[in-house]
Order: structure tokens, then C-alpha cells, then sequence
């Protein structure tokens, strides 16, 4: 069923050959800058999306390779005054001071000592005004040029950013200062050299501290990263040596002892070991390894040797697939963020408008120019956009990262989003709620002339063409008693229903459902309640039934519990009896339960919640969960799923255990709670600033210092997220 495309989402031209690439932007001082790019980037005809994360600093875009490539991208981003690196030449900057900081701040030193001496009542220590005049303009004509080139690259665009309000209030206070010490040379009190260089030098600094705590803090990337070791004991011609990391390649035999970190996804070939793998399933517990297991990129190794066979590399990996999952998302923009965009666009220039207000109310109140002045510029300082700019992508990087050391992948920023705003979970129960592994429990034959072997071996020979777990129980249980699978022409699969295939002396098989096999009703008794059933028939006549079971998993009980106490209702959606599925959801204390629902059943029930205001996450592993996964606000993939189901999945669960399903909104709803928070504080600070600023209760010095505290504090407040861990059975949440 063709579902509607969200509106967020870009549907590619089939006919047209499109590339997604990124590149690290540089020059951005806040949100407006960020939405001048996407504006003018997102009117190019060969660009079907662009994308600018003010946080991570990231341009994502997709376009018409037959139309333009990736230098004409970065051509259109340099005419908007910013500048564009492919993400593959990009180094992360030097969090280090730079010389020029350095030297602003030395040349800001005269006026330190002189602001110093007069809260003490000496103004012998303030330089002469001809000496601040000359040191004023270097920091007003050199420091301070990179805040006029992006103001004018800014208004050129027609979009107002924070280097606008820096050069407008910088530049009075430079020029009413000049145009008084050159009317009256030695007029000290009527100068405000100090202000116009105090408030470039705050500017600046706290761009550098901001752009410091987003690399050190938001590089998930480079967390990963760490993860790989750069060498390697690999086997060549019989001998161990260790070598550099991109010259192992796929069948390489490699070694890991106790403490290594394993290099590449694998199969191990011999020896006994522990492995840690907590940075892809989030679970602590470590997993003992032997021969034929797979290893996994990342992991370390407690205890133990291991010789194992490498099967992929670098982003074939399940923690390349991570990295590239994160890079991925680190381009997309939640809904929420939208607000910030709105906002920015029209921020700054109502903050002009505020602060001519500021200057001719206080000026006409007898206040003094000079005084109205300094208050129109501190409004014009304090007001800067940065915080709310930084608010959504801060958090939701954040939050990602925490998700993904629980072992939750989510797909990009609206799938977290969405994951947190659930009232309403549905289970699959086979290989969901279940271990996904059941096994033949009885045996009814419908037939006398067919013995319980035979029809057996017929109905695996059927199954071997199939996909799932009730079939694998099958094939299973027909190999332990010994009976060889025949092969059958002619496999047609109903989904939902089961499958049908012709063996060679046989006849034209069908094995599933009760009714798929043309058995009406069959009435159960008391032993087959608790047990799924499947069925043979040959050439229409039923000939035995089959009574399959699986385990809960030992933590649905109280993951079940625990959804219900976080105010969630469960509802139990599967293809088995009713009679099962009421048996299980009574067991889990399950809210609702559906029984013989197929997938059509599935997408229906979805949308009918849907349509009553419900917002709906469903939980699924197999094919026949893909359409209600897609169709549902959130939908989460178990390990193990399929992969039509994790590619329909707007979240990926690495782990067995049903613990990260709680993780995932959990973190979500988080996430979204500190998103609100930083909105908030944002919000506020301006509110309360601005009236402080144009009633002269803050002055510029002052209110640049605040307005780097503001953006800085958005930041940390996003980075209480990578602190979380979670514990899935009583709920606590604790910060490390």
C-alpha cells in the first residue's frame, strides 16, 4: 500500500542521477547564517535539498549530478560569504587559541588596566585618548573586518545575522567616540574607546569557546574513530606481524589477544575469548566467543585469543555502518527546528528596530546622547541569535550519540524526534516479544496413510523456500530426526498466509495457516491453545497440523511494565491465533491484543490509531512488519530483523534484549525535553536582557559577555545527554 510521502521528505526524479555529499562550512556566526545558505542553495534548480546544521557546522545536499557538481555547490556557498570544504579534506580545527584571539585580547590589555583603575577612582591609569583612538581602530579595521564581511555577505543575501547587530553597535561606539575626541581632543569622560574593542574582543572569544565545546563535545564521530586500532597482528605466509590497519582486507587472518580492540567484523576460525561489546548493543555483560561466532569492529577482548577471519571493513561494518548512520543524520533537521528558522529570519531585524527605539526613547528622556547611545548598542549585543540557533542541533546530535551507546540507531533527526513524542507502542510477537526461535511441540495427522516423518519432511521441504522463524523450526526439527529436504518447482509466497510449491511424486503442496490450507473450522483443544499452528496439505486435502511454541524473552515482562508506568499503552499485533496472542499479552500484561492479523491488518490497525490522535511506534523484525513500520510515527527494527524491516525502521535496536526499546524513547523523549529547554533558556535570556540593556542595566561590555555565556550554556546543557545511562529495569536514570 503506497503510503504519503512526509512532507519533510524529498522524492527523488528516478530520471535524474542524484548525489548526497557534505561539506564542513566555515565563516557561520549563527542560525540566520545557516538559513541563508539553505535559502539560497534550495533555489538552484539542480539542488533538490540542502540542509546546514548550525552545531556541527555540516552542509548536506543532494543534487542533480547531470546539472551541477560538487564545485559549482561549494562556488554557490563561497557568493553567500561563507566557505565550503568536502567533508573527505576537512580536518577538525585546532581547538587551541588563535594568534589573532591572542593578539586582540593583548591589545584590549590598556583598557583593562584603565577600566580597572577607574572602579578604584584613578583615572591616571587609562591610556592617553590618542593612544586609544589608535589602538581602538586597529581592533575596529582588523579584528573587527571579519564582522563587516559578513554583515555585507549577509544583507546582500537579504538575510540579517548576528555580524550585522556586532558591526552596526561597534561601529557607533568607534565612530561617536572619534567624532568626540576629534571635536574635543581632550574630552576623556566623552569617549568610549573601550566599549567598541571590549565588545569585539567578548564577540570573538566567545566564538572560540562555543566552536571549542561543539568539537569536544558533539565529535561522535571522532568517539567511534577511537575505536579502531591502527594496527593489527595479521597472518601473512604463516607468520604474525603487525601491520597498519588499511592494508587488511577481506579474508585476512588476524589475532587478538587480551586487551586488543577487534579491527574489522569477522568470523572467528579458533580460540576461546570475552568480548566487549557494549559500544554497539549498549549492553555491559560480556559475550563469550568461540569458533564460528561473529566478531564485531570495535569490540574489545577481556579475556581470551582469538584467530579470526576478516568478512568486512571499514564502512561495510557494523560500526561503519554506525559512523556512516551519524554522519548521515548529522544533515537532517527535526520539525522543531523549524521554529529556530522562523525565528532567525526575522530576529535580528526587529532587534535593529528595538534598539533605534532604545536610542530615541532614552534620548528624548534627557538621558544624554552618549548614555543612549551605549543602551542602543547593548540591545544590539545581547540580542544576538546564537543560543537559539544552537538549541535543536546541540541536543539531537546529543542525543543521538547517547542513543547509540544503548545500541539505538536512529535514522536521522525526525525518526528521534518522533520516537519522542510516542503515546502508543504495538508488539509483533514472534522474534519481537519471543526469542524468534520456536520448536515443534505436536503432531496431529489429519490422515492415516502419512506417517509424522513424512509429513515432516514435506512440510520443511516447503518451508526451506521461506523466511521465517516458525519455518526455520521446521527445517530444524526435520534435520535432528535425520529426514533429507526435497526440492519442490513452483514456490508461489502469500504473505501473511503461508507457502506453496509442487514436489516431484508427490503433488502441489501448501503449508501455513489453518485456513490457508482449507482447513474451516478447526476447533483446538486444550492443548494446542498456547501453541502456533501450521499446516500441510496435498493437492487441497488437509493432512496434519503442527504445533510450534516459542519462549518470551526473559525481559518482556518487565520492559512491558515499565513502558505502561511511562504512561504508554501496548497493543499486541500478530499474524498467530487469537488464542496465542491472548495467552501472551495476558501473560505480559499487555493492554490490546490482535490475533491472524496479516500485514494489510497490521497498516490498517495503525492508521486507525493514527486517525484517533494516537502517536504510534510499532516493533517489528520481519517482512511481513515492514508496511505498518512504515506507515507508523515511529517504528523500531529488533536485532535480527530483516532487511526490509530495518531499512522501513526509522530506528535500528542492535541488541537481543527488548531493554532498547525503552532506551529509544526514553532518549527521545529526553532529547526533545532538553531541546524545549534550551528554546526556553534562549528565549528568556533575550526577554530579560534586552528591557536590562535598554534601560542601561547592562552595558556592551557586559552584555557581549553574556551573549557568549548564553550560546555556551546552551551547549552544556545539550551535553547532560551524553552523560545518561540508562537502567531498563527500575527505570533510574544515573549521570556519570
Amino acid at each position: 500500500m503506497n503510503q504519503p510521502a512526509h512532507p519533510d521528505q524529498v522524492t527523488p526524479n528516478p530520471q535524474l542521477t542524484t548525489n548526497t555529499e557534505q561539506f564542513a562550512i566555515t565563516g557561520m556566526t549563527c542560525q540566520s547564517c545557516a538559513s541563508r545558505i539553505e535559502k539560497v542553495l534550495n533555489k538552484k534548480p539542480a539542488i533538490e535539498s540542502a540542509t546546514v546544521n548550525f552545531a556541527t557546522e555540516t552542509l548536506t545536499v543532494t543534487y542533480d549530478a547531470d546539472s551541477t557538481d560538487a564545485d559549482e555547490v561549494m562556488a554557490w556557498v563561497e557568493k553567500t560569504g561563507f566557505h565550503a570544504t568536502p567533508m573527505t579534506e576537512h580536518t577538525t580545527s585546532d581547538t587551541a587559541p588563535p594568534w589573532d584571539l591572542i593578539l586582540l585580547w593583548l591589545l584590549s590589555l590598556p583598557f583593562w588596566v584603565g577600566m580597572i583603575g577607574m572602579m578604584i577612582g584613578s583615572h591616571a591609569l587609562m591610556v592617553p585618548v590618542w593612544l586609544q583612538f589608535v589602538l581602538a581602530s586597529i581592533v575596529q579595521l582588523v579584528f573587527g573586518a571579519r564582522f563587516y564581511r559578513g554583515a555585507w555577505a549577509s544583507i546582500r543575501g537579504g538575510i540579517a545575522n548576528m555580524d550585522v547587530l556586532v558591526a552596526l553597535g561597534t561601529t557607533a561606539i568607534w565612530a561617536y567616540s572619534t567624532y568626540v575626541w576629534l571635536t574635543h581632543p581632550h574630552a576623556m569622560h566623552g569617549v568610549y574607546f573601550e566599549a567598541s574593542v571590549m565588545v569585539i574582543a567578548f564577540v570573538r572569544l566567545g566564538k572560540f569557546l562555543e566552536h571549542r565545546t561543539k568539537t569536544q563535545s558533539l565529535d561522535s564521530l571522532g568517539l567511534l574513530t577511537k575505536l579502531i586500532p591502527n594496527e593489527v597482528i595479521k597472518q601473512v605466509d604463516g607468520q604474525w606481524i603487525k601491520v597498519g590497519i588499511d592494508s587488511v582486507q577481506t579474508g585476512d587472518v588476524l589475532l587478538a589477544n587480551t586487551g586488543d580492540k577487534v579491527a574489522v567484523d569477522g568470523v572467528v576460525l579458533s580460540g576461546i575469548g570475552m568480548t566487549d561489546e557494549s559500544h554497539l548493543t549498549g549492553e555491559s555483560l560480556l559475550i563469550q566467543k568461540t569458533a564460528k561466532d561473529t566478531i564485531y569492529a570495535g569490540s574489545t577482548l577481556m579475556d581470551g585469543s582469538l584467530t579470526y577471519q576478516a568478512t568486512a571493513t571499514g564502512a561495510a561494518t557494523q560500526l561503519g555502518d554506525m559512523m556512516t548512520a551519524l554522519k548521515d543524520a548529522q544533515g537532517t533537521k527535526a520539525h522543531i527546528a523549524r521554529f529556530a528558522d522562523r525565528v532567525a529570519a526575522v530576529f535580528v531585524p526587529v532587534v535593529v528596530a528595538i534598539s533605534i527605539m532604545t536610542f530615541l526613547a532614552n534620548w528624548m528622556l534627557g538621558v544624554g546622547f552618549d548614555q543612549a547611545l551605549m543602551r542602543a548598542v547593548a540591545v544590539l549585543v545581547i540580542a544576538c541569535p546564537c543560543a537559539l540557533g544552537l538549541a535543536t542541533p546541540a541536543a539531537i546530535m546529543a542525543g543521538m550519540g547517547a542513543a547509540a551507546r544503548h545500541g539505538v540507531w536512529f535514522k536521522d533527526a525526525v525518526s528521534l524526534e518522533s520516537a519522542g513524542s510516542i503515546d502508543t507502542i504495538i508488539f509483533d510477537k514472534t522474534g519481537t516479544l519471543t526469542t524468534g526461535k520456536p520448536s515443534v511441540r505436536q503432531i496431529a495427522l489429519m490422515d492415516s496413510d502419512l506417517d509424522a516423518d513424512t509429513a515432516l519432511q514435506l512440510t520443511a521441504s516447503i518451508e526451506q523456500y521461506a523466511s521465517h522463524p516458525l519455518a526455520d523450526a521446521l527445517i530444524h526439527a526435520a534435520k535432528a530426526a535425520n529426514l533429507s529436504l526435497l526440492p519442490a518447482d513452483d514456490i508461489v509466497s502469500t504473505t501473511g498466509q503461508g507457502l506453496s510449491g509442487t514436489i516431484e511424486s508427490v503433488g502441489r503442496l501448501t503449508v501455513g495457516t489453518p485456513d490457508f490450507i482449507g482447513i474451516d473450522g478447526w476447533v483446538a483443544d486444550e492443548d494446542w491453545q498456547d501453541v502456533s499452528i501450521v499446516g500441510l496439505a496435498i493437492d487441497g486435502v488437509p493432512k496434519a497440523i503442527f504445533g510450534l511454541s516459542d519462549t518470551l524473552k526473559p525481559e518482556a515482562m518487565s520492559i512491558v511494565h515499565q513502558i505502561h508506568q511511562d504512561d504508554i499503552q501496548t497493543v499486541l499485533l500478530s499474524g498467530d491465533r487469537q488464542s496465542v496472542v491472548d495467552e501472551v499479552a495476558k501473560h505480559l500484561g499487555i493492554d490490546r491484543a490482535k490475533g491472524q492479523m496479516s500485514p494489510r491488518d497490521k497498516l490498517a490497525s495503525i492508521e486507525t490509531l493514527k486517525h484517533q490522535g494516537h502517536r504510534v511506534a510499532m516493533i517489528g523484525d520481519g517482512v511481513n512488519d515492514a508496511p505498518a513500520m512504515a506507515a507508523a510515527n515511529a517504528s523500531f527494527a529488533v536485532g535480527g530483523a530483516t532487511d526490509i524491516a530495518r531499512h522501513s525502521a526509522s530506528a535500528r535496536l542492535l541488541g537481543d534484549s527488548l531493554s532498547h526499546v525503552y532506551y529509544a524513547y526514553t532518549i527521545a523523549r529526553m532529547t526533545l525535553t532538553n531541546i524545549k529547554q534550551n528554546f526556553f533558556f534562549a528565549l528568556v535570556y533575550n526577554c530579560i536582557g534586552i528591557p536590562l540593556a535598554a534601560m542601561g542595566l547592562l552595558n556592551p561590555m557586559m552584555a557581549a559577555a553574556a551573549m557568549a555565556l548564553s550560546s555556551i550554556s546552551v551547549l552544556l546543557n545539550a551535553m547532560r545527554l551524553k552523560r545518561v545511562r540508562l537502567n531498563s529495569v527500575d527505570g533510574e536514570i544515573s549521570a556519570v
